[in-house]
């Protein structure tokens, strides 16, 4: 009897990992049928939006053939929804949240929101699955395939199925969904109501300091979380940001800060904190007290927005392939302290080059984004060939991975035409040149409540072991000795288990060991 509820439990977990693994799964597309009572049911979605307070119109929701009832539908996005609308293209991006009116029903895999994305200028439909399979390397980020949706049994055509930055995220990335939770994104319809307010003036969610009042905060960024006072959490972030950013790592995860706009430089995201409109990222305090960043939005990453917040034009094509690693920094813009403030430090600075570098080098280099979109391509040809209601031709998807396209008044970049010369410039770099540390072993060895680390390193100028017991408590650094030969030691009282990563410094950039530190690491056996 035993072993028989265990066979069935087993079945029923197997079941739950595979939905979840398919709703997301690269090589599955899934299909979503939405219905709704209202035959007018586009025009009163229209209504919502436009009045900006984020109602949502019900319907009945099937997903590969399971149904879910009375899930909340409503428009999402901002150009990627006003842009077609103006047109009367009627490939608009949609919000689905399961648990709408029953609090206890979600998708398959236990998700509670569905954003599918209308791949808005993106005729190359790989932009957003390429970055989040990028990003997901190096920091907590989205999962991200393709489905086909039909409304009413009208057939919508192909979208970017994106899993949502919530609650669901969040524990599965840090263990818990407690923290303190903004969306750093402006809410322009808030915001005009707002305009009265005696505020600094600030730009957008850049995390500049407008003072002790959270009132001048609404509206630039959105609490996520049900804990009123994280207003002041994020009050005193931006405070010592800008006025002490000495103190700011007891606040900010700055390695994650660090590995954020590495992964925004090198992919050229500027529709992100980097670029003119400061937004489309979270952060969430985790359990060690940290706020964290997380990405979101990557439709026009890869060179798909021209405006980095500095230029008042938009970047040619040979701007966004020689964008500067240093952008915001060596101008010292004070809209930008998230940038500037962490860059000034030389040692999260040279981190931060060595990040550039491994990105470069894991990706690109090798030519594996390539391939990888390649082999996107192979799986929705046919489905972009099909849609009926796509907002580029068949021509435009085909050419766009590797050369310009026009679209409208402007063009979209290739991926390959942008990625190939950037590879090259970066390369040629003078910080990615020259002599730069070297891992070439290490490991750790636990005797009686202590841990003893070595590790071997050419051409280090300095040494870190940074460490912690558990996910729950924040990574501390101490200094690595030379014993004259290479070989870098140090010790730190911890147990079986521990975490651990190595940095080595040299004069341009740092190297980690693992190389994906602090997101991946070396635990103690």
């Amino acid at each position: 009897m035993k072993k028989f509820l265990a066979a069935i439990i087993f079945l029923l977990f197997l079941g739950l990992f595979s939905n979840a693994q398919g709703l997301y799964d690269l090589e599955h597309i899934p299909e979503i049928q939405v219905t709704f009572a209202e035959s007018n049911w586009a025009s009163l979605l229209d209504k919502m939006k436009a009045k900006g307070n984020k109602k949502r119109l019900s319907a009945t929701v099937e997903i590969d053939g399971q149904v879910f009832k009375e899930v909340g539908v409503r428009y999402k996005g901002n150009s990627s929804y006003n842009n077609p609308k103006s047109k009367g293209q009627k490939k608009l991006p949609f919000n689905l949240k399961a648990d709408y009116k029953d609090k206890k029903q979600t998708f398959p895999g236990g998700y509670g929101t569905l954003k599918l994305s209308n791949v808005f200028r993106d005729a190359s439909f790989t932009r957003e699955i390429l970055s989040y399979e990028i990003a997901r390397k190096y920091m907590p980020a989205p999962r991200c395939n393709f489905a086909k949706l039909y409304i009413n049994g009208e057939y919508m055509g192909l979208y970017n199925n994106t899993q949502a930055v919530d609650d669901i995220l969040v524990e599965e990335a840090f263990g818990s969904s407690d923290g303190t939770f903004f969306k750093c994104d402006p809410e322009y319809s808030i915001l005009k109501k707002l305009q009265e307010r005696d505020c600094p003036e600030g730009d957008k969610a850049s995390l500049m300091y407008l003072g002790g009042d959270k009132e001048c905060y609404i509206g630039w960024y959105e609490m996520e979380s049900k804990d009123d006072e994280g207003w002041q959490d994020l009050i005193h972030l931006t405070k010592t940001l800008n006025t002490h950013p000495e103190k700011i790592g007891s606040l900010l995860n700055i390695d994650m800060v660090l590995w954020m706009h590495a992964f925004n430089t090198i992919l050229v995201n500027l529709d992100s904190y980097t670029g003119r409109l400061s937004h489309n990222y979270y952060l969430y305090k985790t359990p060690d007290g940290l706020f964290t960043p997380l990405v979101w939005d990557m439709n026009i990453s890869l060179g798909g927005f021209r405006y980095d917040g500095l230029k008042k034009g938009a970047l040619t094509n040979e701007e966004l392939q020689r964008f500067s690693m240093f952008a915001h920094y060596k101008t010292k813009n004070p809209k930008r302290p998230l940038i500037t403030k962490i860059l000034a430090d030389p040692y999260y600075r040279k981190i931060y080059v060595g990040h550039c570098r491994t990105i470069l080098e894991e990706n690109f280099v090798n030519g594996e984004y390539l391939e990888l979109a390649k082999k996107v391509h192979s799986i929705i040809d046919k489905e972009v060939m099909d849609d009926p209601k796509k907002l580029y031709s068949y021509d435009d998807f085909k050419n766009n991975l590797y050369r310009s396209v026009p679209i409208g008044y402007s063009e979209i970049i290739g991926v390959e035409e942008l990625m190939e010369k950037r590879t090259s410039y970066l390369l040629n770099h003078p910080l990615f040149n020259g002599t730069n540390p070297e891992f070439t072993d290490s490991f750790s060895n636990h005797s009686e409540g202590a841990v003893f680390f070595s590790a071997e390193i050419n051409e280090a100028e300095a040494a870190w072991l940074v460490y912690r017991n558990s996910s729950l408590q924040p990574w501390q650094k101490t200094a690595m000795h030379d014993d004259g030969t290479g070989k870098w030691r140090a010790s730190a009282e911890g147990m079986p288990g521990m975490q651990y990563y190595f940095i080595a410094e040299g004069n341009r950039l740092a190297v980690c060991d693992p190389p994906r530190a602090s997101y991946v690491f070396h635990e103690v056996e």
